[in-house]
């Protein structure tokens, strides 16, 4: 009787620790502004992909999935993200800003971003325990994906990065 409620206990024990231990929201969402925050700021990495309309910088172990008109899909290991573009829009523009944060109904974060001649912005809107929708733009520019609350901060920054670094190929 001692060695099963001995078991129960330690059983206990473990759930409440695994459950303390995950990462919150609202400090990965913390740290998720600040990353995009910084990348934002940051001078704009050198492109090294280009396509018919952009060129854009691919940080290392991203690679172009496919290219369709407006949207590129980018794989990271297993991980998919999307590089929408509207050519029509300037670094400035808020119309994708604005129908995005239509589409996410209320999201969770919705932080927005003013530099030197541009306009960006951070969103995030949880899915389900641990699991959320994720999109860092400027101007016309998005970069989406769906990932785990604890890797909010670096899948922002990655994503801002990108995002920064996209120039429309003048035709």
């Amino acid at each position: 009787m001692k060695r099963i409620l001995s078991t129960l206990l330690l059983l206990t024990v473990s759930l409440v620790l695994g459950a303390c231990g995950g990462p919150s929201f609202e400090e990965e969402s913390k740290k998720a502004i600040t990353e995009a925050k910084t990348s934002f700021e940051e001078k704009k990495e050198e492109t090294n992909q280009e396509t018919e309309e952009i060129a854009f910088y691919l940080p290392f172990g991203f690679e172009v999935e496919d290219v369709k008109p407006n949207n590129i899909i980018l794989k990271n290991g297993a991980k998919t993200y999307i590089l929408f573009y509207n050519p029509h829009e300037n670094k400035e523009s808020r119309v994708v800003y604005e129908a995005t944060t239509a589409q996410y109904n209320n999201p969770d974060v919705n932080e927005e971003f003013n530099g030197e001649g541009k306009f960006g912005y951070l969103l995030i809107k949880q899915l389900e325990e641990g699991l959320n929708s994720l999109t860092t733009g400027i101007g016309g520019v998005k970069v989406s994906t769906e990932t785990k609350t604890g890797s909010l901060d670096d899948e922002a920054r990655e994503m801002m990065r990108i995002a920064n670094s996209v120039e429309l190929n003048k035709k």
